[in-house]
């Protein structure tokens, strides 16, 4: 039985930000035969609040579909989009994780850590310090360039002095992964000791999956009156969701935009509809995952912003469930990031540019006439296929299995597979 540690800084019941993804992954896994353990945060995200009321100094321990979880507690900023705030984030969560560091023996066989948060790899860096443990570094996000793509950091010392730190911090890992070419040719630029960089996608987690599944496929269905636009998800800097709205609300458009989200621009965007008085718009907070599969299946486009420059630091998980539903989707980003690149080559959906916002509403008028969005659908749908829970699950498992074994691993850097 491989024992192997998992640090994150969210575990369920947290969702969005890759959540529930890496909770599927550590139950799977334990499923598979792994003894598991999580040491991640008390659930917070993506409100930014603690959700259990137990936050603090003690670490606490119990069993959730046979994984041990360790909860450790951290700061919660209660401002996300300070800078300030987000570095007594990252410090508190990692010396937090500390803690565990004296009283641990030599009783884990392989560590994997996903990151957006750099204090995760730089514990991990810590135990295999101190007990030679090797790791896994999954990167969800690269901190620095999200931080300063999001405004987050403006000062452009202190992007060079982030840069160097998560470069210093990523290369004491063994192998890495991430969830996009674009990102992973990011990546090479920064690997110093030759480690292999696995293309390693996210995925449908299975109680979503089963929900979506569970409802008709609308593939062919005709377009709404008024268009229906959907989006669902976490809010902040780096999607720039205000901002969109704003030139939507500029058209004539004929649409309804449902907005289920939480997150640290949440607050302003619901404050800007309510002040609007645009019955076009709706806010909600997030739904449950029967509710989020309903919506969904409702939906003409699924819209995913980013922030204008935000590069190729992250690419958004909601893309995923978005096409397994076979909803198209309304792509509003730069088109070298890692969402423009896969719009371009599946075209799953349409993308539009910032600069081509001046002609959304008529696009929206004359979306019930385009010949293309049937083919939209049916492309979605291909496409979700890549994303297969079972078959990417199953190559976690072969390369922890080879790390723990000492045997060669055939990876894949190009991120070429399935495309």
């Amino acid at each position: 039985m491989i024992r192997l540690l998992v640090v994150t800084n969210l575990f369920h019941p947290d969702f969005g930000g890759g959540a529930a993804v890496f909770s599927d992954l550590c139950y799977a896994l334990a499923e598979r035969g792994f003894d598991v353990t999580v040491q991640c945060a008390y659930p917070y995200y993506p409100e930014w609040k603690d959700k259990s009321g137990t936050n603090g100094w003690r670490i606490f321990c119990h069993k959730d579909k046979g994984v041990k979880v360790e909860r450790h507690g951290l700061f919660i900023p209660g401002n996300p989009n300070s800078l300030l705030q987000r570095l007594l984030y990252e410090a508190s969560f990692f010396f937090s994780l500390l803690r565990s560091l004296p009283k641990a023996r030599k009783d884990f066989d392989v560590i994997m850590v996903f990151c957006p948060l750099v204090a995760s790899v730089a514990y991990a860096s810590c135990r295999k310090l101190f007990y030679g443990t090797p790791f896994w570094l999954s990167i969800q996000d690269l901190s620095a360039e999200a931080a300063e793509a999001s405004g987050i950091s403006k000062s452009a010392a202190i992007n060079r002095l982030f840069r160097w730190i998560q470069t210093l911090i990523f290369n004491q890992a063994d192998i890495w992964s991430s969830i996009s070419p674009v990102m992973i040719e990011r990546l090479k630029h920064i690997v110093q000791k030759n480690q292999p960089i696995l293309y390693q996608p996210n995925w449908v987690h299975v109680s979503l999956l089963e929900q979506i599944d569970a409802l008709p496929e609308k593939t062919g269905r005709s377009i709404s009156h008024p268009v229906k636009l959907l989006y669902a998800g976490n809010i902040g800097k780096k999607q720039d969701l205000l901002r969109f709205c704003k030139a939507l609300k500029q058209s004539d458009a004929q649409f309804e935009f449902r907005i289920h989200a939480d997150g640290g621009e949440a607050g302003n965007l619901q404050q800007w509809i309510k002040q609007s008085c645009d019955k076009r718009f709706r806010f909600n907070h997030f739904l449950d995952e029967s509710g989020f599969a309903q919506v969904l299946h409702d939906a003409d486009m699924f819209v995913i912003t980013e922030k204008q420059g935000s590069g190729g630091a992250f690419i958004p998980s909601k893309l995923i469930p978005g096409i397994r539903s076979g909803t198209p989707i309304l792509a509003i980003c730069d088109v070298a990031t890692p969402l423009g690149q896969e719009m371009q080559q599946t075209k799953a959906g349409y993308r539009f540019s910032w600069s081509q916002l001046p002609q959304l509403s008529d696009f929206i008028n004359n979306l019930p006439t385009n010949k293309d969005y049937p083919t939209w659908q049916k492309n979605a749908l291909a496409r979700s296929a890549f994303y297969d829970r079972d078959k990417i699950i199953s190559q976690f498992e072969t390369v922890l299995r080879s790390i723990v074994s000492h045997r060669p691993t055939q990876t894949d850097t190009d991120g070429k597979n399935g495309r």
